[in-house]
This record gives C-alpha cells, structure tokens and sequence, in this order.
C-alpha cells in the first residue's frame, strides 16, 4: 500500500486537530451553558429576614406604636381593624415578606406582642433621609429620620446578640447573628424630603438644589448598614409626588403645569430628579461595597400608570381619595381619615372610606390603597422595573455587570 503524500498527511493532521479544537470549543460552549442554568435553577435567594427602612408608604406600626394609633377605617379591607399602617389594607412590604413565605415585618417601635426574628421594620410614617428641624405637630415629619432608623438597628443587632445569650424566649423572638448577613435590606424613602421643601414655601429649583445633600445622606446609611453585615439591597425609588392629593391641594399651581393626567408636573419633575440622582447612587455602591447586591426599582413608574392608565389596572377616579372629605380630591388637609367630630357630646366619625377601595388607587390623599399596593408589587416582583433586571427572589446575586 502507498503512503500519501507527506502534504497530504499534515493536511489531514490539521483537519484533525481543527476539528478537535471545534469540539473543544463548543464542549465549552455547552458547559458554560449548563453551568448558567444551573445557576439560575439554584439561584432563588433563601432570605430568612427582611429589615425595612423607609416612611409611611412600608410603615406597619412605626408611628402608631409612639404618636397613637392609625385610626378605623384604616386597615380594614385585609386586617378588619387598624394595623398600624396607613392604607386600607397591606403594603408593598408585606407583599414582599409574604413572597418569601415570611410573616409580615413587625415595627421596631412596637415592642408588645413582636417577634423580630424574621426580621424588623423600622420605617416610620412622616420621616425623611435629611433630618428635619421640626416637630411631628408642626410639620408633620417625623423626628425618626434615616439615621435614627439606622441607630435603631445598630442597637437592636447588638441587643439581639446579648439577649440571645440569655437563652429562653429571647432565642425565639430575635434573630440570629448569622440572620443579619443574609436577610434583605429595603428601602422606601425620600417623598417627604421633597415635600418638605414646598411645604416650606421653597420654589421647585430649591428643593432641586438640596436634593445632593438629601442622596449623599443616604448613601452613608447604606454604607453603615453594609458595614454592619448588610449585603442584600433593595432600593424604591420615590413616586409621583404630583398625583398625590395632599400635594396638589396644598401647593398652588398653574393650569399650565397639570400634565394630561392631572397631576402636577413641576413636583414629579423634582421626583425625576431624585430617583436620577439616586439611581447614580446605586451605582457608585456598586463601586464602593464590593461584596453587596443592591437592585435599584423603579417604583415611579407603575405608580405613575396607575394614575395616568387607571382603566388598564381596573381602577377608577385614580386621583380622587377613598377615605376623605370633600374637595376636588376628596381630600382636605384639616380633616383626615378616620377623623371625628362632637355633635351633642359624642363623637361622629365624618371622614369614612369609600364604598369599595378595590377601585381607587389613592386611599387617605397621601397613600395608596392596597389593591394599588399589590399591583405595584406584581409589577416590580418579575424584574422588569429594577436595574439589574432581577426578579426579587434572585436579588442576593451580584451580577458581573454591577
């Protein structure tokens, strides 16, 4: 038998070699595929607690627990009694603790009947990032601003470690140490540091102006918080503060400045620029704390549809309130849910809840009803309003890009 041609055979060699680095090439190919499918089969994050920090939108008892509690009808489409929160019903946080098969965030502030080991929620209604220089009654805002709330937690961590020691019912009721590098962190502030402005007579470029100072702010606190352990971020950016009644009853505007929705322009401007500012941020973090997964979400913007797209949600008169007393809004500011008046020695409850809350999107003129609530949270559940786009049981992944 003749031998072929020495080119012949180097040509074959190549081909040979060709084909092996193909097959090498695409046996990577297909690994690196599998490797990625079976980290996104295992990559449902396992939280076994929440810490919530924000203002009245995630309050669940805050505020009630030190100033009284949130009057009837508050709470009564889903708890049948006040709960401590200001809607008829649930918040977005309690959709999210139930997501992950948790109980609902007990407050910080409310001690009796608690049990803090699935986590805790030290949002007060009213509070702010940027301390204010006022008093509850004067203004409205609680004392209990972002940093307060970070102190609050500082302690409980360290509380929660020297009671546990202790042994008995303190090891039932407070989380484990281990709890507070795995549990997600959340965030709902910022709205009353934009209102604050107005409400002190500023013009919408000086809120603007204050605005870095409001961030820088909170930037600190995420960082304190990723100091002591934190490592999972979900952060909301503020809504539309113009499609709120108590906004737009109580700062005159021009009829130039409602958009074709009928809110007020120049304030969710000034939201815009925040969640800009605060989504900058997010991504300066993603810099600074190499080991945290922080997902920014977009909460302006469905809540914006609500208001602007009602029908499409099953809602009606989307800027009108549930629980009021007259007005265009149904709103007035001197008269709020739940509120009475003494007619011949008794007490006449005047400002009641709608007929059905399922079908209004705001409840009191500053919140939002929880059939609002929940279509918020089925909106941003998925991912597709946060930035990375991950769904919140996969928000204790850092992703390459961040």
């Amino acid at each position: 038998m003749i031998d072929p041609p020495l080119h012949y055979r180097k040509s074959q060699l190549g081909l040979a070699m060709e084909a092996k680095r193909l097959i090498g090439f695409y046996a990577v190919l297909v690994l690196s595929s599998l490797v990625r499918c079976g980290t996104l089969a295992r990559a449902s994050c396992d939280f076994p607690a929440i810490f919530n920090f924000g203002d009245s939108n995630s309050d669940t008892g805050g505020l009630s627990a030190v100033f009284g509690q949130a009057p009837p009808p508050h709470g009564e489409t889903y708890f049948r009694s006040p709960a401590g929160r200001y809607a008829d019903g649930r918040l977005v946080v309690d959709f999210i603790a139930q997501s992950f098969g948790l109980p609902y965030l007990s407050a910080y502030l409310d001690a009796v009947g608690s049990n803090f080991s699935h986590g805790a929620n030290f949002a007060t209604a009213g509070s702010t990032i940027r301390p204010q220089n006022t008093t509850l009654h004067q203004s409205g805002f609680s004392p209990i601003s972002l940093d307060v709330q970070f102190n609050e937690f500082y302690e409980f961590r360290r509380r929660s470690r020297v009671a546990r020691s202790r042994g008995g019912v303190y090891e039932k009721l407070l989380p484990k140490e281990e709890v507070f590098s795995r549990a997600l962190y959340t965030f709902d502030i910022g709205q009353n540091d934009l209102t604050a402005g107005y409400f002190l007579n500023m013009s919408t470029s000086e809120v603007k102006a204050y605005i870095p100072d409001v961030l820088g702010q909170f930037k600190n606190i995420v960082k304190y918080l990723y100091g002591e352990g934190g490592r999972y971020f979900w952060i909301h950016n503020t809504g539309p503060v113009g499609c709120l009644p108590y906004v737009m009853e109580r700062i005159p505007i021009l009829v130039s400045q409602v958009d074709r929705a009928g809110c007020a322009s120049p304030f969710n401007e000034v939201a815009r620029v925040f969640n800009h500012g605060l989504k900058k941020v997010v991504t300066q973090l993603r810099k600074e704390l190499p080991l945290a997964a922080i997902t920014y979400v977009d909460v302006y913007t469905i809540k914006y549809a609500l208001s602007s797209q009602p029908k499409k949600y099953g809602f009606k008169q989307p800027l009108r309130t549930c629980c009021g007393h007259g007005g265009k809004y149904n709103y007035n500011i001197h008269m709020g849910c739940g509120a009475k008046i003494t007619v011949g020695g008794k007490e006449v409850l005047v400002v009641k809840s709608c007929e059905d809350p399922s079908v209004h999107v705001n409840w009191d003129g500053v919140h939002y009803t929880e059939a609002a609530n929940k279509q918020i949270f089925d909106h941003i559940v998925g991912g597709s309003f946060s930035d990375p786009p991950v769904p919140l049981n996969k928000a204790c992944h850092r992703l390459p890009s961040q």
